[in-house]
């Protein structure tokens, strides 16, 4: 999540309710939309981008405020990727669309599919170089309707303080087996569990999918025993008192913020906080996430694509100005630039050996963005709606605290309701 990098701030909610009020100053200036024929240049570049903790005086701000082509003006429109998309099918609808908005992967499909984006050629944007499990979400039918950003993807993070204080050997959690009894020593010991986002929606799903396909779970039958024993399994962090209560509604920041207190022992999150917790007060290392019966589980690629959204009016003017700012932001010149900016790794491989050179902290994460899944690789445009009875079924088992039957009745209610 954020699909993709999903941290959030309570401030987001302000720029939410905003949002539907600032549509209109995110597409061009009026000058730049009058009459369908006509070439007007546009001088005011919408932008949209999921990432509402860099306000306008961040560092992310002024570097994409500095893409804009002379003469002409960015304004940026920050908030949440659900609150981006269901505004993106209005402005598009009134053709006052932003000339770029940076999509969460899983959402790309589904705006394609209903009209709202443009394939990249027709913009006049080359194909990006990106590897191709990351640049996956960006192709349907044939046709590429975006650039990927980059990738960022999950992990299992640990105190060094607290596993040795408990007596654990983190090179023994290798399966779901020795991650409980590890987390049964450490809670044992007087410390905490572990913290992850369990929040409704995309986010959650995003965190909980490692679990789900670490079970052996596909996507295609959300109800299967497997699925269930991965419900069971963060179900029973909650009711063992393993994972906090809090888990039900926290999103990855607000998670991350609990790990960084050093009660905790364990916290699954993502890459992007790799460089941040090298420079904790206390000593924090990563491992992959272990799989139900062993090895490292499959983890969910994250992070945005530069999409190009349809325009009636003057198009080819839009069209233009969207290339220029994609360009500066994705271009492979730019790219590690971009992605260091947001905490991302880049998504080709060359590029990425790279900036892990120069980065030494992003080592380890070397094989899981390696090896991350699309999201949306099996279910193309119908991830969306798996993903939100996927994340019912979670929000269920959580609230369970562990009850076997709740928990199995929760998955079997989210498969029906993705058949029918």
């Amino acid at each position: 999540m954020n699909t993709t990098r999903t941290v959030r701030r309570s401030a987001a909610l302000l720029l939410v309710a905003a949002l539907s009020t600032t549509v209109a100053a995110c597409g061009s200036d009026d000058s730049a939309s009058s009459g369908g024929g006509s070439s007007a240049a546009v001088t005011n570049i919408g932008f949209w981008d999921p990432y509402p903790q860099y306000d306008d005086s961040s560092d992310w701000a002024k570097y994409v405020q500095a893409c804009a082509p002379e003469g002409a003006t960015i304004t940026r429109t920050a908030a949440p990727n659900t609150d981006l998309i269901n505004n993106l099918t209005t402005a598009v609808k009134e053709d006052n669309a932003p000339e770029v908005v940076f999509l969460d992967n899983p959402a790309v499909p589904e705006a394609s599919a209903s009209g709202l984006l443009v394939p990249i050629d027709e913009v006049g944007i080359a194909a990006s170089d990106a590897d191709p499990n990351l640049a996956g979400p960006g192709t349907v039918d044939g046709k590429t309707y975006g650039v990927p950003l980059g990738a960022n993807t999950l992990g299992l993070y640990y105190n060094e303080k607290v596993l040795k204080d408990a007596g654990v050997d983190p090179s023994g959690i290798t399966d779901w087996a020795s991650l409980n009894a590890a987390l049964e020593k450490v809670t044992g010991a007087g410390h905490k569990g572990i913290t992850f986002a369990g929040i409704p929606g995309e986010e959650g799903t995003f965190q909980f999918l490692p679990w789900f396909w670490g079970a052996g779970a596909n996507l295609k039958d959300i109800g299967s025993p497997e699925a269930v024993a991965a419900g069971q399994l963060v179900s029973d962090w909650i009711g063992k008192g393993y994972a906090p209560k809090s888990a039900i509604t926290d999103n990855q920041s607000a998670s991350w913020d609990l790990f960084l207190t050093g009660d905790y022992g364990f916290a699954e999150n993502g890459s992007w906080f790799a460089k941040s917790a090298a420079d904790e007060k206390f000593p924090i290392a990563m491992m992959p996430i272990p799989a139900k019966d062993g090895g490292a589980a499959p983890v969910p690629t994250g992070g945005e694509f530069g999409v190009v959204p349809l325009h009636k009016e003057n198009a080819q003017a839009h069209y233009a100005a969207a290339k220029a700012v994609i360009d500066c932001l994705l271009s492979s010149d730019n790219q590690v630039k971009t992605d260091n900016m947001l905490g991302y790794f880049t998504a080709n491989q060359e590029t990425r050996t790279e900036q892990i050179a120069a980065e030494p902290v992003y080592t380890s994460w070397t094989d899981a963005i390696d090896n991350a899944q699309g999201r949306t690789t099996d279910l193309g445009t119908a991830y969306l709606q798996t993903s939100a009875a996927l994340s019912k079924a979670e929000q269920a088992a959580l609230n369970a605290a562990g009850d076997a039957g709740q928990v199995k009745s929760a998955f079997e209610a989210a498969a029906q309701e993705t058949q029918g």
